[in-house]
């Protein structure tokens, strides 16, 4: 359901006293509106809540890895580049990407343009804040559109607020809810998996208590629909719905 759809649905149907899981970016940014992910900020949920948002798949990605980094170590800083599959835009995307020559495929940036800054860049870093509960956090994003059918990927840079090893930062994604450590992680590699898979973590030698993080995901999965399923499971395990 798109935007638009969602302003003119969700206010009748919580009207009528339905609990609303909205998958578009129309309340995402409300203010009392809780942005979910679930296994990163499940203590968002209330009672009361009438409509619960369920986040763009990059920030929802992102902040499955943050997540963990920040309860042990604190975040200073995020800087990050998404290399966002076509199957981002929907169908569509997916139908552009197979008329396509393989000599032909590029980079795209297909977002609008506000100021400096695509509204991709502008959203990722908002909602990521708000996911994380860190309104100032510093978050600096660069978005692509690559020629891949299936699998966002991510490269991340860290800073933390006291030192963290990268052998101490595999062993906590290791723990993490809904995260795979893996080498190298490729979008073909996630194609069709729950988790979010998370390689490459090494120090980065250019900042204090530095590090470097790679991050593959299967955007249609818990990048979109399985997040909004994961939370209405939530809902009903937390009894803040009737079942």
């Amino acid at each position: 359901m798109g935007t638009d759809a969602s302003r003119e649905l969700v206010p009748p149907a919580v009207a009528g006293g339905t609990v609303c899981i909205d998958k578009s970016d129309a309340f995402r940014l409300t203010e009392g509106v809780p942005l979910v992910v679930a296994g990163v900020n499940d203590a968002f949920l209330r009672q009361d809540d009438e409509v619960v948002a369920n986040p763009n798949c990059s920030a929802i990605q992102l902040s499955c890895v943050l997540k963990p980094l920040h309860e042990a170590a604190g975040l200073a800083s995020v800087r990050l580049a998404t290399y966002q599959s076509m199957s981002g835009i929907g169908d569509a995307g997916i139908e552009r990407l197979r008329r396509t020559e393989p000599a032909e495929g590029d980079l795209a940036m297909d977002w609008d343009l506000e100021g400096d800054e695509f509204s991709e860049e502008s959203k990722l870093r908002a909602e990521t804040r708000k996911i994380l509960g860190l309104a100032d956090l510093p978050i600096s994003v660069t978005c692509v559109r690559v020629p891949v059918l299936i699998g966002h990927t991510e490269a991340i840079w860290v800073e933390t607020e006291t030192p963290l090893s990268a052998d101490d930062a595999r062993d906590l994604l290791a723990e993490a809810p809904g995260i795979r450590l893996e080498h190298v992680p490729r979008p073909r590699d996630a194609v069709g998996i729950d988790d979010v898979l998370v390689g490459r973590v090494r120090r980065d030698e250019t900042v204090d208590n530095g590090l470097v993080l790679f991050l593959a995901c299967d955007n249609l999965r818990k990048g979109a629909a399985l997040n909004a399923i994961q939370i209405a499971e939530l809902l009903l395990e937390q009894q803040l719905v009737a079942a």
